[in-house]
C-alpha cells in the first residue's frame, strides 16, 4: 500500500507552470507570436510589453527564432536515437541509457523510501511526545 500523498503544486509553481506553457506557444509559432504579444501587451498595461520587450531582448528571441526550451528536447530528437552504422557503438550506447534509467529508478525508489523514514521517525516522535505527562507548572 502506497500512502504517500503527492504534494500540491504552490501558487508560484502553477504561475511558472503557466508561464512556461505561454513561451512554449508563443515559440511554436515564431518571433511574429512574440511581437505580437509584445504590442498587446503595450495596449493592455505598458508594464507587461515592457516586459515582454525584455524578456525577449534578454533570451535572444529579439534577434532569433530558434529558441526551443524542451528539456528534453536534445535526448528525445530523432538523430539522438538514430542509429550510427556502427553496431557495436549502438549496442553499447542502448545498453549505457537502459543502465543509466535503471539507476535512475532505483535512485527515486531510494529517495522514496528515506522520505518515509523520515516521516515515520517524525511521526513516532511526535507518539513518544504524546505519551509523556505534561510538566506541571508552579
Amino acid at each position: 500500500m502506497n500512502s504517500y500523498i503527492e504534494p500540491r503544486p504552490s501558487v508560484m509553481d502553477r504561475i511558472g507552470q503557466t508561464l512556461a506553457g505561454v513561451r512554449d506557444w508563443l515559440d511554436d509559432r515564431g518571433k511574429a507570436a512574440w511581437i505580437v504579444a509584445m504590442i498587446l501587451g503595450f495596449i493592455a498595461f505598458w508594464p507587461v510589453g515592457l516586459a515582454t520587450l525584455g524578456y525577449m531582448i534578454w533570451s535572444k528571441r529579439m534577434f532569433s527564432c530558434r529558441h526551443r526550451h524542451d528539456r528534453h528536447a536534445r535526448f528525445s530528437a530523432p538523430h539522438f536515437a538514430a542509429p550510427t552504422g556502427n553496431a557495436a557503438f549502438d549496442a553499447y550506447r542502448s545498453e549505457t541509457l537502459k543502465r543509466l534509467e535503471d539507476e535512475h529508478r532505483e535512485f527515486l525508489d531510494f529517495l522514496q523510501k528515506l522520505r518515509e523514514a523520515k516521516d515515520k521517525a517524525e511521526f513516532d516522535q511526535f507518539m513518544a511526545g504524546r505519551k509523556e505527562p505534561p510538566a506541571l507548572q508552579s
